[in-house]
């Protein structure tokens, strides 16, 4: 396990900070906001995946491009890293392709992060997000531990076998349901009978599904919010905007894979809530993942019929939403300017240096 102690004397070293990214997710997102801050930027690409970042090239001050994604996690990398006053800022992709373990115990880089809560992320960790939430009183949906018990439509969480990044959610209605649906996804290859036990059956939330951003470190004023958007996804997306009786014509699969963003507001008596919302999870990460949230979270949730908030998923990295940078009024209302998480970022990492506290806000 590295140690705190460790990384702040790496940072303790560091004079005009760069930022680093790994070349997937939302790599853009944060170096555009660095560039805002005049910050300067590398981003580490896997071999045949550099076009946009070469494309885009006002963005990323330097493009190293490596055979695999996770030999950034070289000893040689490592050190370029530390060596080029480099923060790393992490996302879904940097702790698939590292993994958990990786990050925890040999990365030795600073990350814009808290690298021991990433793993909460995941639904078989012990601590996981649906603990985090049961422990800030936020609801989150009705979980079915024996698939012999569903008796409403639920959301089968389950991770693709073949792509680590991609998620094969689908929904049952019943243990028959679950079975059939099960039994061919095996079957096609799409997913592991290993993963399948260990995956999370959860009540199907019904309402209007938003993103809720946030952002906050233990040197924030308060915990910002960010912004909302919501996921396009195939094939689920376009499917559902056929109408009924074609879609019950047509026998498809139905896979839930992101594959793009679209921006949303929501209506002004809601806000309070998801203001509270925030909040109280920040406040119980504190508690459990010492020194709690740093940097962007985001809380996917259901509104329903009667208002409620229902949180289905938590990111507490971050979430992937360059939309917001272009679209959210909330950062408009506080700082006089429309900003998205990468900007969010880069200004909290200005400050920290100004301040002399970068120590603060890195594991």
């Amino acid at each position: 396990m590295i140690s705190n102690s460790e990384i702040k004397k790496i940072v303790s070293g560091y004079s005009d900070v760069r930022i680093g990214v790994m070349g997937s997710h939302s790599a853009l997102e944060v170096m555009d906001g660095a560039k805002d801050e005049n910050f300067q930027t590398v981003v580490y690409c896997q071999k045949g995946r550099e076009e946009p970042y070469q494309r885009f090239s006002r963005i990323a001050d330097e493009i190293i491009v490596l055979n695999k994604f996770k030999d950034m996690a070289s000893p040689k990398i490592q050190k370029t890293l530390r060596d080029t006053n480099t923060i790393v800022i992490p996302h879904r992709s940097l702790t698939v392709y590292l993994g958990y373990k990786t990050l925890e115990n040999s990365f030795k880089v600073p990350i814009f992060g808290n690298r021991k809560l990433f793993q909460a992320e995941e639904r078989t960790a012990k601590r996981n997000q649906y603990y985090l939430l049961e422990k800030a009183k936020i609801k989150f949906p009705k979980l079915f531990k024996d698939p012999k018990s569903i008796n409403k439509p639920c959301i089968v969480k389950v991770q693709e076998m073949k792509r680590p990044l991609e998620r094969a959610f689908f929904t049952v209605s019943s243990y028959k349901d679950y079975k059939e649906k099960s039994e061919a996804k095996i079957k096609q290859g799409l997913i592991s009978r290993k993963d399948l036990e260990k995956s999370s059956i959860e009540e199907l939330a019904i309402g209007t599904y938003m993103n809720f951003n946030f952002f906050h470190t233990p040197i924030s004023k308060q915990v910002d919010f960010i912004g909302i958007e919501r996921r396009l996804q195939t094939n689920v997306h376009d499917f559902n905007a056929l109408p009924a009786k074609q879609q019950l014509d047509i026998d498809i699969d139905l896979q839930n894979i992101e594959v793009g963003h679209t921006p949303a507001s929501i209506r002004e008596s809601l806000l309070e809530k998801v203001i509270k919302m925030g909040d109280k999870f920040v406040a119980t990460v504190k508690k459990e993942y010492a020194p709690g949230i740093i940097g962007p979270f985001s809380l996917q949730s259901v509104i329903t019929k009667d208002l409620e908030l229902v949180v289905y998923d938590v990111s507490l990295r971050v979430p992937g939403n360059p939309i917001v940078a272009t679209t959210s009024p909330y950062t408009k209302y506080q700082y006089g300017k429309t900003f998205g998480v990468g900007r969010r970022i880069a200004m909290e990492i200005r400050r920290a240096q100004e301040e002399d506290r970068l120590d603060e806000i890195v594991t």
